[in-house]
């Protein structure tokens, strides 16, 4: 009798080497990394500063490309995309949040978690916008620009705007960095709760080891390489 296949993992990396900068500047961040992460689970990826954590964060949503190895996100193997395949392939599969927000200061609330929606072709973008602004407790701050808003909105709205596609893969590079303790605890809820409604994979960088034990499981990151995932 055949033995069931091992269910395909939402991300998996083998053999990942990727260097940064220039010349002697050239500095080798991610060493020989192997890592499957299985679909719908929360990874807390741990570690000191500089020990390749938002790299690594950043090839697996397909914004860094690896000079060797393999990185098959959601079924797709990333280094056979072009760039424009990897951009509509980020549209369709990855919501990312990022410790700064990353809005754009001249759209409102609204048009930013629109606008992903609009490039992917989805046709009710501003409803579905708007429900999910609703749903992170922005629904009276649609048409306020990011400057009008505080930290912890514009970090729901970045929330929202990551949740709003429907990814399959969710990411956060310490998305509580520039918040308070009580705005980052519900921000932290938000995302759990977005994760855990879109039956997506949450992988998430932090230094707050609290935080990592929300998740499943750890994945702690040193001088480059994975020394634990447990």
């Amino acid at each position: 009798m055949k033995a069931p296949s091992e269910p395909t993992p939402a991300i998996a990396l083998s053999g990942v080497n990727l260097s940064l900068g220039q010349g002697a500047a050239r500095v080798h961040i991610l060493k020989d990394i192997a890592l499957n992460i299985g679909r719908g689970e929360a990874i807390g990826l741990v570690g000191p500063s500089g020990s390749g954590k938002s790299t690594l964060l950043m090839v697996m949503a397909g914004l860094e490309r690896a000079d060797t190895g393999t990185v098959t996100v959601a079924g797709e193997s990333l280094g056979a995309l072009s760039e424009d395949e990897l951009a509509r392939f980020r549209g369709r599969n990855v919501g990312i949040v990022f410790q700064s927000f990353h809005l754009i200061p001249t759209m409102t609330a609204l048009e930013n978690v629109a606008v992903p929606l609009e490039l992917a072709g989805v046709d009710d973008a501003l409803d579905r916008a708007r429900a999910e602004l609703d749903l992170v407790g922005l629904g009276h701050r649609l048409q306020h620009y990011p400057a009008q808003l505080s930290g912890g909105e514009q970090q729901r709205v970045a929330v929202a705007r990551a949740l709003a596609p429907d990814p399959s893969i969710l990411v956060a590079d310490e998305p509580t960095g520039n918040l308070d303790e009580d705005t980052g605890k519900q921000i932290v809820e938000l995302l759990f709760t977005g994760y855990e409604k879109h039956g997506a994979t949450l992988v998430l960088v932090t230094h707050d080891p609290a935080l990592a034990q929300k998740c499943g499981r750890v994945v702690r990151l040193r001088s480059g390489h994975v020394e634990t995932s447990a």
